[in-house]
């Protein structure tokens, strides 16, 4: 089901919340999160550890909590935990013309509806690839937390294409 046909949109507050809204779910939680850590290069991992270093503390109006194993290139917030992830992969839907992507407070992302019903977004244009996975019990707060981490992206990794 594909509820995202635009290629771009500008997201700001209640509307993004409409946008995520009807695929919102129920499932149970996780008791801790976990993520896989990124193995970038040296100036992506420079980047991504100075993004650690600013990101806000709450993302959603959920507090921090770091996932398994604990790495400047990942981080997480609430339960079930939006997991941010720095020095990714090139997704390979980016080749695709007609992928979905939104833009959050001057910061493009891929948008990717995920198998589970969980949404995986991933930075374009910028020196390093950041993703960030809203997990399906999550999908109901919209663009939230894309909104909330634009600010330590924009600061962080610069513009550009990543190696």
């Amino acid at each position: 089901m594909n509820f995202f046909r635009h290629r771009r949109r500008t997201v700001f507050g209640p509307p993004a919340l409409a946008l995520l809204i009807t695929v919102a779910g129920c499932s149970s939680a996780d008791d801790s999160a976990s993520a896989a850590v990124p193995s970038p290069g040296a100036g992506v991992t420079k980047l991504c550890r100075e993004l650690d270093r600013v990101l806000p503390s709450k993302v959603d109006d959920q507090d921090r909590r770091d996932p398994e194993p604990a790495s400047a290139l990942t981080a997480g917030w609430g339960d079930p935990a939006i997991i941010l992830r720095c020095g990714v992969e090139r997704p390979s839907k980016m080749d695709d013309p007609e992928a979905d992507g939104v833009e959050a407070n001057g910061v493009g992302w891929l948008l990717e509806e995920q198998d589970d019903g969980s949404f995986r977004f991933t930075t374009t244009l910028r020196k390093a690839y950041v993703e960030v996975t809203i997990p399906k019990d999550r999908a109901g707060d919209g663009m939230a937390p894309l909104v909330d981490l634009a600010s330590a992206v924009k600061k962080a990794i610069p513009e550009g294409i990543a190696d």
